[in-house]
């Protein structure tokens, strides 16, 4: 089992510039279920990704992919016409605020926000209007969320983990690689690795965190990562 995300969890990508065009691209490589985008001025065309997966050479898996995603105005219409649940945000910082905002008003369940160097002041006002929904928000300034082998949300290299029985939650996006190619290496795996990011004002926190491994019964145990201050 795991945490947050699953092979089942569609997502939206929220700024489709090319930071967030080359980390989608690596998102459906690794088999994530990439649903949508969201970029105003593309509304009604489709962005074109193809090449080899990251399980290349694995039985049972393709090794070629090959996606038309389609691009729409807005997260409300891009969650109606393809049911997903999750988004990730690679918008600008001075646009990345309202971003989070316009995802949790659409209602959806997840809102993992990569975007370093967003305001402090947007974030209390993102914060603010998060409370009054059932959205969960991971980030800002953040690697993401990956669940090995089903999903992968974020910036973090797929290739370092592996399915397994520990789940990690990090501040350092840096240290949170290294704490997973090591439980790679001890052949221990993760069950979901978690980046929470190591600004000052921000969305899931470490209890929030431990709180759902401790609901998940396939985490055996976990490793928590502190950052000193925030940025």
């Amino acid at each position: 089992m795991s945490v947050l995300v699953d092979k089942n969890t569609k997502v939206i990508v929220q700024g489709m510039g090319r930071t967030g065009r080359f980390h989608t691209d690596k998102a459906i490589a690794y088999g994530t279920d990439m649903v949508a985008a969201v970029h105003p001025s593309k509304a009604g065309t489709v962005e074109r990704f193809e090449g080899d997966t990251d399980h290349s050479g694995v039985p049972g898996r393709d090794d070629r992919y090959g996606l038309d995603l389609p691009i729409y105005a807005s997260v409300a219409e891009a969650a109606a016409a393809t049911g997903a649940t999750a988004s990730v945000v690679y918008v600008p910082p001075p646009f990345a605020a309202d971003a989070i905002m316009e995802a949790v008003d659409a209602g959806l369940d997840l809102v993992v926000a990569i975007t370093e160097g967003i305001p402090v002041s947007d974030m209390i006002r993102a914060k603010r209007f998060i409370a009054d929904h059932p959205t969960r928000l991971v980030g800002p300034n953040c690697p993401g969320v990956i669940t090995p082998g089903e999903c992968k949300i974020g910036i973090m290299p797929g290739y370092i983990h592996r399915p397994g029985k520990i789940g990690v939650v990090s501040r350092s996006g840096t240290l949170t690689y290294e704490a997973v190619f090591q439980l790679t290496e001890l052949g221990l795996g993760q069950t979901t690795a978690i980046g929470i990011g190591g600004d000052p004002v921000n969305g899931t926190n470490f209890i929030d965190c431990l709180a759902l491994f401790n609901e998940d019964p396939a985490t055996e145990g976990v490793i928590m990562i502190g950052e000193i201050g925030g940025t």
